[in-house]
């Protein structure tokens, strides 16, 4: 949690719209709560028997370290996590994962056999959208994008989900 809790303030804009990780300014995250979070990571992880928040923790860690996420290293995090909470927000994070690899087959296919579970969940047709949109389906990607909009629990959220839904498609190449 310290590692999370250590990118708040990089999280929203001055603009009041939500900051994704990749594009947030690492000089507004608290380095020392970093550094600690990460300090007890190691300490948990030398005991050969993570459970879900030494997993979680390492998903967070990996997000914090180096320029870029290890997006190949945070989906084997979350197929370990899947074995331990084989829940749908667990499955639709590891979706996401997949995406920001640039597996975008199987990042699909995951999300599509979440539909019915997460109909009703924000972050499910936001990560939808995203991925329609990085492969250059811009007619279902805008459908996905109005009905996260829709869906959003924050002013914030929902300025960023327009904002991203506005933007030119960003296929993968």
């Amino acid at each position: 949690m310290l590692i999370t809790h250590a990118r708040s303030l990089a999280r929203v804009g001055g603009d009041g719209v939500t900051v994704p990780l990749a594009q947030q300014d690492q000089m507004k995250w608290d380095r020392g709560q970093i550094d600690e979070g990460l300090g007890l990571i190691d300490t948990a992880m030398q005991r050969r028997a993570p459970g879900p928040y030494q997993i979680k923790a390492a998903i967070a860690a990996c997000y914090v370290q180096g320029e870029t996420s290890d997006w190949a290293q945070i989906v084997l995090l979350y197929d370990s996590l899947l074995r331990l909470e084989p829940t749908p927000v667990v499955r639709l994070n590891r979706a996401v994962a997949l995406c920001e690899a640039g597996w975008l087959e199987p990042a699909m296919r995951s999300l599509d056999a979440l539909a019915g579970e997460l109909r009703d969940y924000q972050p499910y047709h936001a990560a939808r959208a995203e991925l329609l949109s990085r492969m250059g389906q811009a007619e279902e990607a805008a459908r996905a994008y109005a009905i996260a909009i829709a869906l959003a629990n924050s002013p914030a959220d929902a300025a960023f989900l327009r904002q991203r839904a506005e933007r030119p498609l960003r296929t993968a190449t």
